[in-house]
């Protein structure tokens, strides 16, 4: 269409459109193996921002981060993954660097899987895996189901394709009011730039807010989350994003069933011992914590069921941020599901 892409760029923010890394102390970040590329693709809104790995001429796997995190969250990962596929990882929009939304409009959850479309569209991609960790693992389900002729094999790093809530009925206007009051909040306070601050206190921040990620893979994130200015460092996401539960919308139990059954795609569950749910569970309190776990067994039996030989359970050792902390122990399990879902039995 004439003129798309100079709308676009009038929208897309300094760190989409230069697409520099922002690293922590201003130094590039080191080589990764079998990294290919940036890549930039145009949306009505601006980019979406995204790096790629392995054979342009192999079978396409999307990646799809965690709430709040960006690209960089594979980038341990991918390396020691079979370099005969083609990685795209991509950076949500107001995340990493990809361009934020339009100002006025908060983010949905829809918001994020029609991104995924854009993606793939622009890609040209008919057919294609996805792994997704945590939310990214959410919008990749949502997806599945969704266009379930393109989704080859949905891989789940501690996360579930479903986000099934015991006490939706009670939540869900609560939800709704949370989501348009956050979103007014941030717009009263989006005159003020955001605080510029050193490195070390970025991180300390992030840690902060961040329990289970880690120094050195907090460190990683921040190298596409910021940008580093005069007085140092600044977060690079939306400030309208706020918490996951404003924006991701919880299914009921029927949905759950319905749902499932649309997926035609091999799915692989890789949950750490000490991941999301875990923590929740210990955040929470004993209240919570059987209701997280009713919840998980719920989906859990749903998908056995129903997806019978299609469906793989693994559990291992690690925190929620695994993938990132001890990447060889998930690629051992996840390289044997993407050449070939038979074989991982031997693999465990």
């Amino acid at each position: 269409m004439p003129g798309t892409r100079a709308r676009a760029a009038a929208y897309a923010p300094l760190q989409a459109r230069s697409l520099r890394r922002a690293v922590s102390g201003g130094l590039p970040g080191p080589a990764l193996p079998g990294f290919l590329s940036e890549l930039k693709l145009s949306v009505p809104w601006g980019y979406i921002a995204a790096k790629a790995w392995g054979s342009l001429q192999g079978p396409p796997v999307l990646c799809l981060h965690g709430w709040l995190d960006n690209a960089n969250s594979f980038d341990r990962l991918i390396p020691l993954l079979p370099q005969t596929f083609y990685y795209v990882a991509m950076d949500f929009g107001g995340h990493g660097l990809s361009s934020h939304h339009h100002p006025g409009f908060p983010y949905y959850q829809q918001n994020f899987v029609m991104e995924v479309c854009r993606v793939v569209t622009d890609l040209k991609w008919k057919r294609f895996s996805l792994i997704g960790h945590s939310f990214g693992g959410i919008i990749g389900g949502i997806f599945s189901y969704t266009f379930p002729e393109m989704v080859d094999k949905l891989i789940l790093l501690d996360s579930s394709p479903f986000l099934l809530d015991s006490q939706e009925i009670h939540n869900l206007l609560t939800y709704q009011r949370r989501r348009i009051e956050h979103v007014f909040q941030v717009e009263a306070k989006q005159h003020k730039p955001g605080k510029a601050v050193s490195p070390e206190e970025m991180l300390q921040s992030f840690l902060k807010n961040n329990p289970q990620v880690g120094e050195e893979c907090g460190k990683l994130l921040l190298e596409r989350g910021t940008t580093k200015v005069p007085e140092g460092l600044v977060m690079n996401r939306d400030r309208r994003l706020g918490l996951p539960e404003n924006h991701i919308e919880f299914i009921s139990k029927e949905s759950l069933n319905y749902f499932c059954k649309k997926i035609q795609a091999r799915i692989l569950m890789v949950k750490a011992t000490e991941g999301f749910n875990y923590y929740r569970q210990v955040q929470e309190g004993p209240v919570q914590e059987a209701q997280i776990y009713q919840s998980m067994q719920g989906i859990l039996k749903v998908l056995k069921s129903i997806c019978k030989e299609r469906y793989h359970y693994v559990e291992i050792p690690g925190s929620h941020y695994v993938h990132m902390q001890e990447p060889q122990r998930v690629a051992r399990i996840v390289g044997p599901f993407l050449e070939n879902s038979r074989d991982i039995q031997a693999h465990l």
